[in-house]
């Protein structure tokens, strides 16, 4: 079987404390990448529903160390996913089957996407 090319991790539901979404985050994205994952559309939700935005910044906290020891590729959060920006046209110069993708230009404050690595 093909794995498949982008899997979505929901680390919101269920409404966990940032600490158990980190613990989430990292183990989830393990699993994408293992299944053979090229990418990753993490939610993470926006704040909306209360004090915010606690998992979203915890979220890009987890990216930025995982981007700095070379664990992912990289991350673009939804508001920059767009090929009005730099990182949104980098992701879609690397991956075009993302062009398709339904939050494409919706500026979706509430997902990141992550480029996986191979090793």
């Amino acid at each position: 079987m093909k794995p498949p090319f982008l899997v979505e991790l929901n680390i919101e539901q269920g409404k966990p404390r940032a600490f158990q979404a980190k613990t989430i985050l990292e183990h989830g994205l393990l699993q994408a990448k293992r299944q053979g994952a090229q990418a990753v559309r993490v939610i993470h939700g926006y704040g909306s529903s209360g004090p915010g935005g606690s998992l979203k910044y915890m979220t890009h906290q987890v990216l930025q160390r995982m981007l700095r020891d070379g664990d992912i590729k990289a991350f673009v959060p939804g508001e920059q996913f767009s090929i009005f920006e730099e990182g949104g046209r980098a992701l879609l110069d690397a991956y075009p089957a993302l062009s398709k993708d339904r939050d494409l230009g919706r500026n979706n404050r509430g997902i990141t996407l992550v480029l996986l690595n191979r090793k």
